[in-house]
């Protein structure tokens, strides 16, 4: 039986250099190559705005960035949702941290780093990369209803950070 979760993606693997790529969080653009060298990034990819379990993961996401940045990590969120959605929901949501547009064109991102659903929105997804630009950790759930597990909690995200200065 196929587990809660897998540690791979169709086109990435923990080990692989992450695909660099920019994306618009409402009218500011986003890079990740601008985090290369300074911070490690987490990339939360979630399927929809506004559905009940994105809704309950990013301001989960929200309550710990402080735990975030003590392991100098910066927290984003990737939906193939427009800007607009994504504007008025993080409102909706309080949150502060960047969520980033894969609007258009439709899903790229998603591609890139093989989250796509068979539904055609993103997988509820998963991937830390650390500041060289290495992917350290991945989750990808395999039902989009799930909510991943506490991520602060876990170490083995951490853990694969621990060669790099953090």
């Amino acid at each position: 039986m196929e587990g809660k979760s897998r540690s791979e993606t169709t086109t990435l693997k923990v080990g692989d250099i992450a695909p660099d790529f920019t994306l618009k969080a409402g009218k500011e653009e986003w890079r990740l190559k601008d985090h290369r060298d300074k911070t490690n990034v987490a990339l939360a990819f979630v399927p929809y705005a506004f559905s009940s379990v994105c809704s309950a993961q990013l301001p989960a996401y929200e309550a710990e960035l402080e735990r975030f940045k003590d392991f100098d990590t910066a927290v984003v969120s990737i939906s193939m949702d427009s800007t607009y959605s994504l504007n008025a929901w993080r409102k909706q949501m309080n949150t502060t941290f960047p969520l980033l547009s894969d609007f258009y064109p439709q899903g790229k991102v998603v591609d890139m780093y093989g989250v796509r659903h068979p539904l055609g929105m993103s997988n509820r997804a998963l991937i830390v990369i650390d500041k060289k630009g290495i992917i350290r950790y991945i989750e990808v759930l395999n039902n989009p209803e799930d909510m991943p597990d506490n991520l602060t909690e876990q170490s083995n995200w951490r853990t694969g950070l621990g060669g790099c200065t953090i």
